[in-house]
């Protein structure tokens, strides 16, 4: 495959015989019949929280007079953040189909592509939300995502993930928001190995990244690790609430509705909305890790019943990547990054390396994570 910078144990190739999962997560672990532990896990307790027909709707209306309790009095029930894509589009446009008053948020942090840009723009004129831009101090951020590719590790969009969880934390404390809405789900994101994208909220993990490869302090662009989480938690009684997990969820469905009602457009791959996000899963993580980001989506949907597995492989067939741009992709994030092509080349060249080569607190926050879902149990979608 694609793994021949690796530093970890390498194995016989294997492919699951239920997903589309295989060794190229060095941690994947088989049964007797060939399947594997993700697939597994993710049929035996994650798809319990996705959609179950009535008892979610019921679920799903007790949802919508708890946001609307929660925001009487209040400029806006629920936020909404907003990145161009498909997920988080639909989220807004049932928000809206439902009566709640939204407050769309867009982290800006200078990657938006053009159809991003008009998709963000046309939710909320066509839908009539309400709508604010958090864009991230670009000096200190670039210099962030530059420390994590010269750090060699797959989380490369670390920075993107901290500074938007921040940030939507941040807005719905200023407006007394008791609800923030995620368009995460289960149907298509059930499935991601812990070694394809640690922990995001471990800040000593960050920080160890940052200070050995970073050039500025941190000043401007806002973090966001565990204790911050209990903090908008347990003390600003702030909710994150994944709301397709709540509904019937297809993808194809979901564009045909915002192509028809919001002139929505299409960008290509999962979260391609964002520039970089489409270089770093399509390209820096299937040619350094010889991960394909796309193996994680597809298991998602085979376990969810939204695709047959020879689909599946029939589209892993193809590389994630366009050959033909390429060079001209990682020109043009060279130069908005402020280096040279040439230095871009010599860090993606760098030896692969994994979280664990970094100084990071995962015996520890496991421990607390532990205690904190016995203490406040997500309920059976996945909300706390």
């Amino acid at each position: 495959m694609y793994l021949q910078f690796c530093t970890m144990p390498q194995r016989d190739y294997q492919i699951c015989t239920r997903c589309v999962m295989d060794t190229t997560d060095l941690e994947i672990i088989f049964n007797s019949e060939g399947e594997c532990n993700l697939c597994t896990e993710f049929l035996n307790t994650r798809l319990r929280y996705s959609y179950q027909g009535p008892h979610s709707d019921l679920k799903f209306n007790t949802l919508l007079t708890e946001i609307k309790d929660a925001g009487k009095g209040k400029e806006y029930d629920c936020i909404v953040g907003l990145s161009g894509g498909i997920d988080s589009s639909y989220v807004a446009y049932i928000c809206k189909k439902e009566g709640l008053r939204v407050l769309g948020v867009h982290v800006d942090n200078g990657w938006n592509s053009e159809e991003a840009v008009i998709n963000i723009k046309n939710i909320a004129q066509k839908l009539q939300i309400d709508y604010e831009s958090y864009v991230l101090d670009w000096d200190e951020f670039k210099d962030l995502q530059l420390a994590f590719l010269k750090a060699s590790v797959p989380e490369a969009e670390t920075p993107t993930d901290i500074a938007l969880l921040a940030a939507l934390h941040e807005i719905a404390s200023k407006y007394g928001v008791k609800h923030i809405i995620s368009g995460g789900n289960f149907a298509t994101e059930g499935i991601l190995p812990k070694l394809w994208h640690y922990d995001a909220k471990d800040l000593k993990y960050f920080k160890a990244i940052q200070k050995t490869f970073g050039t500025k302090p941190i000043r401007k662009v806002p973090l966001f690790g565990f204790w911050k989480e209990i903090y908008y938690k347990l003390v600003k009684k702030i909710k994150m609430i994944y709301l397709l997990n709540y509904i019937p969820y297809s993808k194809a469905e979901a564009i045909d509705v915002l192509k028809r009602e919001i002139d929505w457009r299409d960008y290509g791959g999962k979260h391609h909305e964002s520039v970089y996000t489409k270089f770093i899963q399509s390209y820096y993580l299937y040619t350094k890790f010889g991960i394909d980001y796309r193996r994680a989506t597809l298991s998602s949907q085979i376990c969810a019943g939204s695709i047959t597995r020879e689909k599946a492989l029939e589209q892993l067939q193809k590389k994630p990547f366009n050959e033909a741009s390429i060079k001209s992709e990682k020109e043009y994030i060279a130069k908005k990054l402020g280096t040279t092509y040439e230095e871009l080349e010599a860090i993606l060249a760098l030896k692969p390396k994994w979280y664990h080569h970094y100084p990071n607190n995962e015996k520890k926050l496991a421990m607390i994570y532990d205690v904190y879902r016995k203490l406040f149990k997500k309920d059976k979608l996945g909300n706390f």
